[in-house]
């Protein structure tokens, strides 16, 4: 039985009691990592949700901008609906909406850590999970095919071809916006294989990133690894080969609705694995030095970002959405207190991350 909310609460306080009764309202599509890490997310935590897939639209509802999956339908400051697509920001709602199996860590330090290797599985391993859709011929032939079936109603084989053209002709000459170029490809390729190395240390002895219970961190990684172990075959072939433990972990991930968890099952962070710290230097190797070059460019208003990674010359255009993602690391960083802010610059001496935060 749901309560209607006392007219003596705040009026934050009935919202949030609102959206915990309702269905979450979203549209997403199978090929859509960020979609796939959201809808475990939510079946982790209980939160019910509507899924409605984005060949079949949701009519009347407002429209993001830029168009973007997943899309989220909620309740604005003012009570309207409102069109809202950015992962992170939306775990972080959920958090405060939906009481329970929380998936931020209580302590503030393996909290920051866990937000870190979230940010870096979102816009890191994406570079590489559009490299390898977008550049193969066999992961191209399957991609604009399937992702042309999910694209709209029942189609001849005709309309099926022209739409899958369609697809790739769109979406290839974007590679150019995650960094995938000729210059970049071994960086990307060697850097999956490393991630994919360290994820199977790591799960000799953990069940997820975070200790006994997944952190948003997890869903990141399982998001984007649901195409990469599970979906374009270079990627996959690769992953079965090297990792067999990703791959089995990616297919438990989908669904951790029946689990339950407990704050013991959290990692302490005074004592974080070999195997995390390994995964963090791996953050700092790939994806620091292009977030960091990527800020310097946005600040001098410069359409290309020149860096040096693992080595060897980088180059994309710039970003403007991680120059978010940066700012919102410091934020974070910040708000530490002084004891937490030692703790965690001690986690992250040597691994790269901390000229972040310098």
């Amino acid at each position: 039985m749901t309560l209607a909310p006392s007219a003596a609460l705040p009026a934050c306080a009935a919202a949030a009691t609102a959206a915990a009764a309702a269905p979450v309202l979203l549209n997403g599509v199978p090929g859509s990592p960020y979609t796939r890490k959201m809808l475990a997310l939510l079946r982790y935590r209980r939160i019910a949700y509507r899924l409605v897939p984005s060949a079949m639209g949701v009519a009347g509802m407002p429209q993001p901008k830029p168009h973007l999956l997943p899309t989220f339908y909620l309740p604005s400051a003012s009570g309207t609906l409102e069109a809202v697509t950015d992962s992170t920001p939306l775990i972080r709602r959920f958090e405060a909406e939906h009481a329970g199996r929380s998936v931020v860590p209580a302590d503030p330090v393996l909290a920051f850590m866990d937000a870190l290797l979230e940010d870096f599985a979102d816009e890191w391993l994406t570079k590489a999970m559009f490299h390898y859709r977008w550049n193969y011929p066999a992961d191209i032939a399957k991609a604009e095919k399937i992702l042309a079936c999910w694209h709209g109603g029942p189609k001849d084989d005709a309309t099926l071809d022209q739409i899958a053209a369609m697809v790739s002709g769109r979406q290839i000459p974007r590679l150019r916006y995650v960094g995938s170029n000729p210059t970049t490809a071994p960086i990307i390729e060697a850097g999956y294989l490393r991630v994919l190395a360290a994820l199977e240390e790591h799960l000799r002895a953990h069940a997820f990133l975070m200790g006994a219970r997944p952190g948003a961190s997890d869903f990141a990684f399982y998001g984007q690894l649901t195409q990469l172990a599970q979906f374009d075959p270079t990627p996959m072939a690769l992953a079965v080969a090297h990792a067999p433990r990703v791959c089995a972990w990616v297919a438990l991930l989908e669904d951790l609705s029946g689990m339950e968890a407990t704050p013991a099952q959290w990692l302490a962070s005074n004592s974080l694995p070999p195997s995390l710290h390994r995964l963090l230097c791996e953050a700092g190797r790939l994806y620091v030095p292009v977030l960091l070059a990527n800020a310097q460019a946005l600040a001098a208003g410069q359409a290309e970002v020149r860096a040096q990674v693992d080595g060897q010359p980088w180059v994309q255009q710039a970003f403007a959405y991680q120059g978010k993602c940066l700012a919102w690391l410091r934020r974070d960083y910040a708000a530490l207190d002084a004891a937490a802010r030692a703790r965690a610059a001690q986690l992250l001496a040597g691994t790269g991350c901390a000229a972040l935060f310098v």
